[in-house]
């Protein structure tokens, strides 16, 4: 038996998840949560084996809770499951440690052979994520200038382009005001912009925000 958490701010994809994987007798959900906080409560407080987590969440985000999840859950297998397009989040996500990246519109047997996949301490990777990582490859650096921000740099960089401020910033990620002005300093170079419209005007430009 499969357990399964389901993490996503929408009651009824959760219900609609948990109902379709009723119908799989290896499948068991154990756990449900709406929030980055109420995420890190349900892997702190229940054992399971793949948590399906959405990046788009009240507060702290999938992108946010991801790295705090695999430092208390290291062997947790974790499918983002995202209604963001495999090329804008996939690479940054798999490199911080995701097990797979899907996309919301895949068929829904995907999400279960994906979660199987990853239950067996496998990654789990589609035929578009095949095809960046080997894009990835063949570019030898030239990648675009988002793709080299730490994962901490990403972080900041989103917050930042969706207009919160330092102190916001500094609050969620548990970090002090001048610690995030130093990441602001650090991707403002890297991304050779000059200001947090120029970041904005960005991520919406590279479909990275809505």
């Amino acid at each position: 038996m499969i357990k399964v958490g389901i993490v996503d701010d929408h009651a009824i994809v959760r219900s609609g998840l948990r109902q379709f994987f009723s119908d799989h007798v290896d499948l068991r959900v154990v756990g449900e949560a709406a929030s980055g906080r109420e995420a890190i409560d349900l892997v702190r407080n229940t054992e399971m084996d793949v948590l399906l987590m959405d990046l788009s969440m009240p507060g702290q985000t999938g992108i946010d809770v991801l790295a705090m999840i695999r430092a208390k859950a290291p062997d947790l297998g974790i499918l983002i499951l995202s209604g963001y397009p495999e090329e804008h989040y996939a690479m940054n996500l798999i490199r911080q440690g995701a097990s797979g990246y899907l996309n919301k519109e895949c068929d829904p047997m995907e999400i279960v052979n994906a979660i199987r996949t990853v239950a067996m301490g496998r990654r789990y990777i589609t035929p578009t994520v095949a095809e960046l990582l080997a894009q990835q490859i063949n570019r030898k650096g030239d990648e675009a200038p988002h793709e080299q921000l730490s994962e901490r740099e990403f972080q900041v960089f989103l917050k930042l382009a969706k207009g919160e401020t330092a102190g916001d910033i500094a609050k969620t990620l548990s970090l002090s005001v001048k610690t995030v002005s130093t990441y602001r300093t650090r991707l403002m170079e890297k991304l050779n912009l000059n200001s947090n419209s120029d970041l904005t005007y960005y991520a919406l430009k590279n479909k990275l925000i809505d």
